[in-house]
């Protein structure tokens, strides 16, 4: 199943679009010719990444953990005089530690940009593309949701939730035109760890660096999967084996290892 092909008055949103994976996605829907809508907090990187990527790139500024802010952004996308025919939840922050010792409010302010944004956009975006016949939606996962993840374990769940949802999705879109995909990367040099609390050295002796996977690449692989409706794709040869690995054996099996292993725990 193909993109939508773009067009003057047709557009990707992009979520989290301001570094790392959703910059990349940004780019590379430019280059295809498509208006991209960068939605992220921060306006300054918005505004620098759009002046690079020329005429048809729109910064939306936006906290995606802010209902009302999320509720704006159809009418924003509208105003632009944009059609949004590919939606891309890429937005997404993890709290490191103890469910024992966590701050409530950090951890629904994740649950509120990983899951709520992901549910309220898809419910948004996804009724004009159903009316159209024509769409695609890429919902950023990671390869945490075929386990349980003890030391992240909000993060870990929330995109579980993500990747029920996206299959969920295929299932209600079939025959509609529009299509759904989960992109499930493994671990990213973007800063994202260093935003949740890991050191560098955490997150390198915590996952092989033959695991890691430059952001442009997990950017592409999304892409890819997307333009051919695969229902879920896993950037990377030995991430994907580790991935069918994970998917198989009780957690219960698993959680002696992954709690040993997770900077977290060890701390603790």
């Amino acid at each position: 199943m193909a993109l939508p092909p773009p067009g003057n008055d047709r557009a990707a949103i992009i979520t989290g679009a301001s570094s790392g994976i959703g910059e990349q996605f940004a780019g590379i829907l430019s280059r295809r010719g498509y208006h991209v809508v960068l939605v992220a907090r921060s306006a300054d990187r918005l505004e620098a990444l759009a002046a690079g990527l020329g005429s048809q790139a729109h910064p939306l500024p936006a906290d995606l953990s802010d209902r009302t802010a999320r509720a704006g952004l159809p009418d924003r996308v509208g105003a632009l005089g944009l059609v949004p025919d590919i939606l891309i939840n890429n937005a997404g922050l993890s709290t490191l530690g103890l469910v024992a010792k966590s701050v409530p409010e950090q951890e629904l302010n994740l649950v509120e940009v990983d899951v709520a944004a992901v549910v309220d956009l898809c419910s948004r975006f996804l009724p004009g593309m159903v009316d159209r016949h024509r769409g695609a939606v890429l919902n950023v996962a990671s390869m945490a949701a075929f386990m349980p993840l003890p030391g992240q374990a909000a993060y870990g769940a929330a995109k579980a939730f993500v990747l029920s949802y996206t299959h969920s999705l295929r299932g209600e879109l079939r025959g509609t035109g529009v299509t759904a995909t989960a992109l499930c990367p493994g671990p990213v040099d973007t800063g994202f760890g260093e935003t949740a609390g890991f050191t560098k050295e955490e997150a390198d002796s915590a996952l092989p660096r033959v695991m890691w996977v430059p952001a442009e690449k997990v950017a592409q692989a999304g892409i890819d999967g997307l333009a051919a409706g695969k229902a879920v794709v896993v950037p990377g040869r030995v991430n994907q084996v580790a991935s069918a690995f994970f998917r198989f054996p009780p957690p219960e099996l698993l959680l002696p290892v992954l709690a040993r292993n997770h900077p977290a725990l060890k701390r603790d």
